[in-house]
Parts: structure tokens; sequence; C-alpha cells
């Protein structure tokens, strides 16, 4: 059952949204060759604690740490360790904080250094993917309107669309109703109503869309080891349009970026 959302709720959702948004801002300047995923994990978790708030990722379903760190063929779920990262490396750092009982959960995949075109190329088509998704988050189309825009924009290029894996509604817990898939048929699912929260998280691989669940019982790969690109923003639905309550802004201010990608679904409230 899809829990819909007050305006006093989605404000409360914005400021544990921002959190997450202000951490992966924070680890942006620190990720760089010769770091070690389990040094950001601890800067993430310090981050959230002197915030106020409580890693959401940490002990959940026991899983032993406050981020999903996830290079290269992980898709998702990775264990942060004490590897190098190196150059050439694309990194999914995937992050949820509880704030005022809330959750914020989301993602963006670094680029290390210099990597290879194709890879680049993965990134960037993912995560257009992401808002043409969210351009579809309005009252009255369905989620598989949400769902179908992703798969269209990817597969067109070759990509894999991961199909165990998908989005999820959001709120004081981190997986609530409805389920978000990365595939699926216009005018399928559940219908989009105002106060609706949801993750949308398009999980895109170079290769094949097949993916292998490790034994570990979290990490997930690509079945054919190429590189996976992972995106996330935590969205609502406001006067029948798609707001963000998440944020890529810290990071592209930490990274030099310029956009304006975000400018269509920010909403002051």
């Amino acid at each position: 059952m899809i829990q819909l959302k007050t305006i006093d709720e989605l404000r409360l959702m914005k400021e544990s949204a921002r959190l997450v948004s202000r951490t992966l801002g924070m680890l942006a300047k620190e990720i760089k060759p010769g770091i070690t995923t389990l040094y950001l994990d601890k800067l993430a978790h310090d981050f959230i604690k002197d915030h106020g708030a409580e890693p959401a990722f940490l002990g959940y379903g026991g899983f032993p740490n406050s981020l999903c760190i996830s290079p290269n063929e992980q898709v998702v779920h990775g264990f942060p360790n004490k590897e190098e990262i190196k150059e050439g490396d694309v990194l999914s750092v995937d992050c949820g904080a509880i704030l005022n009982g809330y959750v914020g959960d989301h993602a963006y995949t670094f680029e290390i250094g210099e990597v290879k075109p194709e890879t680049k190329k993965l990134l960037k088509v993912a995560k257009e993917s992401l808002y043409k998704g969210i351009e579809q988050c309005i009252r009255g189309k369905r989620i598989g309107d949400i769902s179908h825009a992703i798969q269209k924009h990817c597969e067109k290029e070759g990509y894999g669309v991961v199909k165990e894996l998908v989005g999820h509604g959001l709120g004081k817990k981190m997986h609530e109703d409805p389920q978000v898939p990365n595939y699926g048929k216009q005018g399928s699912g559940k219908v989009i109503k105002d106060g609706l929260a949801i993750a949308i998280e398009p999980m895109i691989n170079l290769g094949t869309e097949k993916v292998k669940f490790h034994n570990d019982g979290w990490t997930v790969t690509t079945l054919d080891n190429q590189p996976s690109a992972h995106f996330e923003h935590d969205v609502c639905v406001i006067n029948g349009k798609p707001v963000l309550l998440s944020t890529f802004d810290y990071i592209y201010e930490a990274l030099g970026i310029v956009s304006d990608e975000e400018k269509p679904f920010q909403l002051d409230f």
C-alpha cells in the first residue's frame, strides 16, 4: 500500500535527502586514486552522526557499513574495504541517512581520473535516464511510465538494464511501496498521485543486463564483468509535478561541474 506524504512530511524528507546530498558532496572531495573505500565509509559515518542523524544502511538487514560502495563491475551493495581506488575506476557510492524519523537514500557513480570513453558514455546515458524517469513522475501517469522512459533511453544505446533490482517508495522506512523498476510498459503500474515519494535509481550495465548475486548475500556484479552505473534521486510529487528532494549540486560544486539538469524539478517548499 502506497503511503502518500503530506507537505510537512515531505519537508522532513527533504531534510533527510539533503543531508545525504551533502554527505556525497563531502565524499566527492575525497575520492581519488590511492584512498580506500573503508576510509570513505568512516568519513560518511562520522559526517552523518555529526549532523544529528543515523546512517540508514548500517545494520540494515545485517549490512555492516554506512555506505554501499560498488566499483567497476559491481552493480550495487558493495562492501567498503581496504582495497585502494585506482585511476580509471568508476565508483558507485550509495548513501542513506535517517533524520527526523525519515530516510534519505541516493547515489552517484564517480569517475576516478580518466576513465575509458565507453565507460564515460555509460555514466552519461545512465544519469540522463534518471532524469527521463523523473520527467514522467506526474500526477495521473503511472509507475510504468517512469520505468519505460528509463529503459527506452538506455536500451537505444545498447546498454543492459538490470531487472532484478528496482527503485522503491521512501518514507519512515527505506523501502516502501511502490516498487519502481527501470524497465516496463507505458501506462502500467500504480497511478502517480500528489504526495508520492520514491527513490528512482537506474542501474545500467555497459554489456549484458544479467547480474550475479554473490554468496555474501549483498554484492551484485555484472555477469560479464563489464562496468555498471548507478544513479539515484529521491523524488516527490507536489501539485501534480515532480520535485527533487535530493540534489547532486554538492557533488557538482566539489567537482567543478556546471549543470542545470535539476532546474525543472526544483521547488522551494
